[in-house]
C-alpha cells in the first residue's frame, strides 16, 4: 500500500538552504532578515514543497489568522455585500473570514459572539443587532472587536465605523416633508427585544422637530416577510376600501434597508399601487439591485466599500498591537434621488 505524502518539513527546509529553522521561519514570513535572504528562503520552500502548518503556526504565534465576521441578518442583501467585502479585505491580508448569522435574534448574536471568543479568532467584527447588550463587555475585553453600524455603548472596542444614522435619517424625512408628505411609516428591522436602537429614536426626534406623523413598525428583512408586513401598512391605500375607524394610510413608506423596500414594491403591486406616483419608498443603503428597480428606488448610499476597508483596517491593526490615529470613524450618508419618491396624490 502507497504511503501518503510526508509534509516537507520547516527543519527540511534550513537544510536546504544553511540556515537555522528560526532564520526560515522569520524569512517566510518577511521579518529580521535581507531580501536576499527572504527570497532564497521562499524559493528552496517552493521546490521542496513547503507549506506552513497552520495548527503549529497558530501555537506558536497564538494567532489563527482568522477573523470572525457577525452579520446582524443575512436576510438583509446589503449586509451580505458587505460581509464579502469584508472576507475579501481581510483576505488581501492574508487573514480568514469566520462569517456567522445572527438572524436578527439578540440572545443568538451574542451566543454566537461568545462561540468565536472561544474558538480563538484573532479578532471580531460585528454589525450589532443589540449594541447595548451588557455581553459585548466581556466579549471586547478577551478580543479585539470592531463594531460597525452602531456604537457597543457598553464595551471598550479596538475601533468603530459607524453610520450617522441622524443625518441620514434627517435628510430622508426632510426629503419627503419638502415633497408635501405628512404621513410617513418607517419600517425598521429592529424587534420588540431591542426597542431603543439609536436610529429608531431619531425617527421620533426628527418627527417631532418637523411637525410629521412618523409611525416606526419592526419588518422582516426577507423578501415574503416584507411583503406581508407591507401588505398590511397599505391595506388600507387611499381607494375608498378602509374599514370603518381605519387609520389613514401613510402617503410615504422609509425603510431601514433597501431589502424591506423590495417587500414594499411587492404589495404595492399586489394593491395595483404605482411606486412614485400612488406612493413614495425611500431606502437606507443603496444595494445595487435598487437601481434596477421600476421605478429606481430613492436611497442613502453609505459607501459600503469604505466601510469594508476601514473596519477590516481597523480589525488588523487591533491584532497586530498597532496604534491607529482614529478607531472611530463616522460614515456620512448621501441620499441618491431617483423615481421612488414625489409629491403625494401627483398621478
Amino acid at each position: 500500500m502507497a504511503r501518503p505524502n510526508k509534509r516537507t518539513t520547516l527543519r527540511e527546509v534550513a537544510e536546504a538552504t544553511g540556515l537555522s529553522t528560526a532564520a526560515v521561519s522569520y524569512a517566510l514570513r518577511g521579518k529580521h532578515v535581507s531580501k536576499e535572504t527572504e527570497e532564497r528562503v521562499r524559493r528552496a520552500a517552493a521546490e521542496l514543497g513547503y507549506e506552513a502548518d497552520p495548527i503549529a503556526r497558530a501555537l506558536a504565534s497564538g494567532r489563527t489568522s482568522t477573523v470572525g465576521v457577525l452579520a446582524g441578518d443575512l436576510q438583509d442583501l446589503w449586509q451580505q455585500q458587505l460581509m464579502a467585502a469584508i472576507g475579501r479585505e481581510l483576505l488581501a491580508g492574508d487573514r480568514y473570514a469566520l462569517i456567522l448569522d445572527a438572524g436578527g435574534d439578540p440572545e443568538r448574536e451574542l451566543a454566537l459572539a461568545k462561540q468565536l471568543r472561544d474558538q480563538r479568532v484573532d479578532g471580531l467584527l460585528v454589525s450589532p443587532v443589540d449594541p447595548s447588550a451588557e455581553g459585548w463587555s466581556k466579549i471586547a475585553d478577551a478580543v479585539p472587536v470592531v463594531s460597525i453600524g452602531d456604537a457597543l455603548s457598553r464595551a471598550r472596542t479596538a475601533g468603530e465605523v459607524l453610520f450617522d444614522n441622524r443625518a441620514g435619517i434627517d435628510a430622508v424625512l426632510d426629503y419627503l416633508r419638502g415633497l408635501g408628505h405628512r404621513r410617513i411609516t418607517v419600517l425598521t428591522p429592529t424587534g420588540p427585544s431591542t426597542p431603543d436602537r439609536p436610529a429608531d429614536v431619531y425617527v421620533r426626534e426628527a418627527a417631532d422637530r418637523l411637525g410629521i406623523e412618523a409611525e416606526v413598525l419592526p419588518c422582516p428583512q426577507e423578501l415574503d416577510a416584507a411583503t406581508a408586513m407591507a401588505r398590511r401598512v397599505l391595506a388600507n391605500s387611499p381607494d375608498g376600501r378602509r374599514p370603518a375607524g381605519a387609520l389613514a394610510p401613510p402617503t410615504a413608506v422609509f425603510c431601514f434597508s433597501d431589502s424591506i423596500a423590495y417587500g414594499v414594491y411587492a404589495a404595492a403591486a399586489e394593491a395595483s399601487l404605482t411606486v412614485g406616483r400612488d406612493l413614495s419608498v425611500v431606502g437606507f443603503d443603496d444595494h445595487p439591485v435598487s437601481r434596477v428597480l421600476t421605478p429606481p428606488l430613492t436611497t442613502v448610499d453609505w459607501g459600503l466599500a469604505e466601510i469594508a476597508k476601514e473596519a477590516a483596517r481597523l480589525a488588523v491593526a487591533a491584532i497586530e498591537g498597532r496604534r491607529v490615529r482614529r478607531k472611530r470613524i463616522l460614515c456620512a450618508p448621501r441620499l441618491s434621488e431617483r423615481g421612488s419618491a414625489a409629491e403625494p396624490g401627483r398621478g
